[in-house]
């Protein structure tokens, strides 16, 4: 499977403009710049894609660890943090940390740690990833259903 995407910028790097293209359509000339990832200017940047691309790999993984265990999610939330930090004269992507919020009926908290935390090793984005990957996977009660009168 192969997937691409396209940047393009004109000018300098503090105040030149760029554009992102995927090759699904879901980002056509999507800005990106200086602005929008060390300030908060319009548009998106490179970290922010990242931590897309990592919430949403890690979620998949733990959906189908939990298939093969035996569970279906109600809900799987996934939100990633990661850290863009000077590194000498560069910079580097610092961490990767993931915070799971779930509701899985019928399993146990040991269970839906092992899974999750299986999934944080071993999807493809957090093993691209040449940083620290964290997760907090927090298994959230079952909301309690309304009793019908009778």
């Amino acid at each position: 499977m192969i997937r691409k995407s396209t940047a393009s910028w004109q000018g300098s790097g503090r105040n030149g403009k760029g554009t992102l293209t995927t090759q699904s359509g879901v980002l056509s000339n999507t800005t990106f710049g200086y602005s929008s990832r060390f300030a908060d200017g319009p548009g998106t940047n490179p970290e922010e894609l990242l931590a897309a691309a990592h919430a949403g790999c890690f979620t998949m993984a733990v959906a189908f660890g939990l298939q093969l265990a035996g569970f279906t999610a109600d809900r799987l939330e996934t939100e990633a943090e990661v850290a863009l930090e000077p590194d000498g004269e560069h910079y580097m992507v610092a961490h990767s940390i993931l915070t799971l919020r779930a509701q899985v009926p019928g399993i146990t908290n040991s269970r839906f740690q092992d899974i999750a935390h299986e999934a944080e090793r071993n999807c493809p984005i957090s093993r691209a990833l040449n940083t620290k990957v964290g997760l907090a996977a927090i298994l959230e009660p079952q909301p309690q259903k309304a009793s019908v009168p009778v």
